[in-house]
C-alpha cells in the first residue's frame, strides 16, 4: 500500500485480537497473612482503611467518602451514594464481622460525619498512598497494589464458592463481563470439590 501497487488493503477489514493484558495480583494466603499482621502493627487511619478494603472489595475512593450515615448497622449494610460510586448508582454493601471489627476500632463515630479522618485537621481523608507504600514494602508484597485488594476480596468469594452473580452484585459491576475475569479462579474450588470426592471414595473402599 506504501509503495502504491495495490489499490485495496486485503486485510483492511480484518479485526485487531485485543490481548487481555489485565493485570491480576493476587495473594498467597502467606502473603495476605504478613500483611494482616503489618496492618496490626501500625497505627493511624490508614491502615485501617486497609483493612476496610480488603474485607468489603470497596474501591479505595468509595472508602475514603463513606459517612456514618452510610452504615446500618441494624442490616449490616454501607450504602454506597451514587455520588461516590463508579456506576453512578446507589448500592449496598455486605458488612461481614471483620469488616464490622474495623468499624469498632475507628474513634471517629460520634466525633465526624466521616469514617475516616485525617490526622492533620481531622477533615476527610483524602489519601493513603504514602503510608501504603511503606505497608506493602514491610508485608513483602511491592508488587500489590490497592485496586488489587478488590480483586483479592472477589478471589475469596469465587474460591468460596460464591456464584459470579453475587460476586457481581456485592462488586457493584455494572456489566457481568467485568466479573467474568474472576470465573477462573472457580476452578480451585472445583478441583477441591473433586478432591473431597475423591477421598470419600477411598475411604468408603478402605
Amino acid at each position: 500500500m506504501e509503495w502504491e501497487l495495490l489499490k485495496v488493503n486485503p486485510v483492511a477489514k480484518v479485526k485487531l485480537f485485543h490481548v487481555d493484558n489485565r493485570e491480576e495480583r493476587l495473594m498467597s494466603e502467606e502473603e495476605v497473612q504478613r500483611l494482616l499482621d503489618v496492618l496490626d502493627r501500625h497505627t493511624g487511619t490508614a491502615p485501617n482503611v486497609v483493612k476496610f478494603l480488603l474485607f468489603t472489595g470497596a474501591r479505595v475512593n468509595e472508602a475514603l467518602h463513606a459517612r456514618w450515615t452510610d452504615i446500618d448497622r441494624t442490616q449490616r449494610n454501607w450504602v454506597i451514594q451514587a455520588t461516590n460510586s463508579k456506576s453512578k448508582r446507589r448500592r449496598a454493601i455486605p458488612l461481614n464481622d471483620a469488616a464490622l471489627e474495623v468499624l469498632d476500632s475507628l474513634w471517629t463515630k460520634g466525633r465526624s460525619e466521616w469514617l475516616f479522618t485525617s490526622s492533620r485537621g481531622g477533615g476527610r481523608m483524602t489519601t493513603i498512598n504514602k503510608v501504603w507504600q511503606r505497608i506493602r514494602i514491610q508485608a513483602g508484597i511491592p508488587h500489590v497494589r490497592l485496586h488489587d485488594l478488590r480483586h483479592q476480596f472477589a478471589s475469596f468469594l469465587v474460591n468460596s464458592g460464591r456464584t459470579l452473580y453475587e460476586v457481581q452484585a456485592i462488586l457493584g459491576h455494572s456489566d457481568a463481563t467485568v466479573t467474568q475475569r474472576y470465573a477462573h479462579l472457580s476452578t480451585t474450588t472445583l478441583q477441591e470439590a473433586a478432591a473431597t470426592a475423591s477421598r470419600a471414595i477411598r475411604d468408603s473402599a478402605a
